[in-house]
């Protein structure tokens, strides 16, 4: 399944829209995290290493309806943790595409067969599975066996249903490009289309080891695409996005394309990366420093390509130099000859980590929360027994 043409009408539209008022800075996907609980815990992941009082926590149906209408993004991609787990998200995504927004729902889908009746097919939704390969290599991803096969399961049974699919792909190092050729061989056969990335390296992920770096990542999906030609994949991507993977554009990050809010409040600067949070999505546009951020200008940010901060590039070049769009679509991303010029290093900023202040803080609100709900039961039971004396 390709990106639907209702989809590319509206977005494109929606772009379009914006340039001609004069924005250089607007959304297109929201990522709206309603919680960071999640029934897995993958080697890669680093979003769920937060004590309890934190997994605990979820945004409310209007916490997510008013964080969609603030920032008037026609897309809203929903991962987490895993958002089958939050008791309202069928109210969540019905909130949403009632305002006809695009809703990706991200999931594992070890749930996804049991919660389907808390959804109705609808051209404004479809289904995200998160699949990073093959039984083999998935699994491992995940940390646990079996998972794989539930996953499938989970697609096949919302297909039935008349849902849209798609399956979503985190590479790491030591791919090996003809499995992932053969991932993306058997995606095409139960008929789902791929968002693939290479992964980023959160600081917080148990796994350190296999993150890709720049280099890494355009030899990798050279090497990758070669073996497309001809195969017919169906990869949910923009054409100049892929060129951008297989070192073909020298692009620079767009991370206000895709803001975040979560049960902290709006991310600063983007999706993968928390350097702060503030209560508003005018707050974020205003307050961050976009300079400071991206590759080039902060080490936290050297060996990214991940799709959530270069596919809004992408998507703004493809409508500037729609020509060149055009061809890229036609000839497929280029897999041989030079690449394009890297992003120089030399200046990036060092990179600050605020982690563990953030979650202190946080906790520290929860403590102080539960001493004044413990000093007014306390009172309230003082109180009833004065009356009674």
């Amino acid at each position: 399944m390709a990106v639907p043409i209702l989809q590319q009408i509206r977005v494109g539209s929606y772009i379009l829209k914006q340039k001609l008022k004069g924005n250089k800075r607007y959304p297109l996907v929201l990522m709206l995290e309603p919680l960071f609980r999640c029934n897995l815990a993958c080697a890669g992941c680093g979003k769920i290493d937060y004590p309890d009082p934190i997994l605990n926590k979820r945004l409310s149906v209007q916490d997510c309806l008013d964080a969609a209408d603030e920032c008037g993004a026609p897309i809203v991609a929903i991962p987490g943790g895993e958002p089958l787990i939050h008791k309202e998200i069928g109210e969540v995504v019905a909130g949403l595409v009632k305002r006809k927004k695009f809703v990706s729902l991200c999931t594992n889908a070890l749930l996804l067969e049991k919660k389907l009746h808390l959804f109705k097919p609808s051209p404004y939704l479809f289904f995200s599975v998160h699949l990073d390969g093959l039984q083999e290599e998935h699994d491992k991803s995940v940390c646990q066996e079996g998972v794989f096969e539930k996953a499938i399961k989970g697609i096949k049974a919302a297909q039935d249903k008349g849902f849209q699919v798609n399956v979503n792909a985190t590479i790491f190092d030591g791919a090996k490009p003809e499995r992932v050729a053969a991932f993306l061989d058997y995606a095409k056969e139960i008929g789902v289309g791929v968002t693939i990335s290479p992964g980023y390296a959160y600081e917080r992920a148990p796994d350190q080891e296999h993150f890709l770096n720049r280099k890494k990542t355009k030899e990798l999906f050279r090497d990758i695409l070669a073996l497309g030609k001809g195969r017919k994949w169906t990869l949910n991507h923009s054409s100049l996005y892929l060129d951008f993977l297989a070192g073909n554009e020298s692009y620079h990050c767009t991370p206000w394309g895709m803001p975040t809010r979560n049960i902290f409040g709006w991310q600063k600067p983007c999706y993968l990366l928390g350097e702060g949070f503030v209560s508003s999505y005018k707050e974020l546009m205003e307050t961050t420093d976009w300079d400071t951020y991206g590759t080039g200008n902060y080490e936290k940010c050297a060996n990214c390509m991940a799709h959530c901060g270069y596919e809004p590039t992408a998507a703004s070049d493809a409508l500037a130099h729609p020509l060149k769009a055009l061809m890229s679509a036609l000839r497929g991303p280029r897999t041989t000859g030079p690449m394009a010029k890297e992003i120089n290093m030399d200046n990036q900023r060092p990179a600050k980590y605020i982690f563990d202040n953030q979650v202190q803080d946080f906790m520290s609100d929860v403590h102080e929360d539960k001493a004044k709900a413990s000093a007014a039961k306390a009172k309230s039971g003082k109180d009833a027994l004065a009356k009674t004396a």
